[in-house]
């Protein structure tokens, strides 16, 4: 874990915006945690936000899907994948990874990547933005989808 190479960002203005926040099932505490994280920075930018959950992650790209659909701006996708024993954990990674990817580019708007791909649940505590975690990737992934919608609607405004 690096955190050292993140982006050094001031406040955002995300008045106008709308922005779900989908959120997997597994893994409560982490969750719970990136969560937190996201809306602390949703609320921060005042931008117009709710919360919907899947049971997995490899949910969250359809309900990502759904979003745009309804209207929104952005996406805040959060989930948990912690490795097992078993190929599992590649298929789920990339096949969440893969769906989220498309779906952005699908729609022609942000998601921001809140999803762990973890060896252990240490390493999902340490960044899920939990007191004494050293992340709080939650809060990166919705700062990302924050900056990314508004550098796209100045784009297609042709600024």
């Amino acid at each position: 874990m690096s955190g050292a190479g993140a982006p050094r960002t001031g406040s955002i203005d995300g008045r106008g915006l709308s922005v779900v926040i989908v959120a997997g099932t597994w893994h409560d505490t982490i969750t719970n945690g990136l969560i937190a994280g996201a809306e602390r920075v949703l609320n921060e930018a005042q931008a117009t936000h709710r919360l919907v959950r899947v049971p997995g992650s490899f949910e969250l790209a359809v309900a990502a899907q759904a979003a745009f659909a309804g209207g929104a701006d952005a996406v805040v996708a959060l989930g948990v994948i912690i490795r097992g024993g078993t190929p599992h954990f590649e298929y789920v990674s990339a096949a969440t990874t893969d769906g989220l990817t498309r779906v952005s580019l699908d729609a022609g708007k942000p998601v921001g990547f809140g999803v762990l791909t973890l060896d252990d649940e240490k390493q999902g505590l340490d960044r899920a933005g939990l007191e004494g975690s050293r992340e709080d990737k939650g809060a990166e992934a919705a700062d990302a989808a924050l900056r990314t919608a508004l550098v796209t609607r100045e784009l297609r405004a042709g600024r």
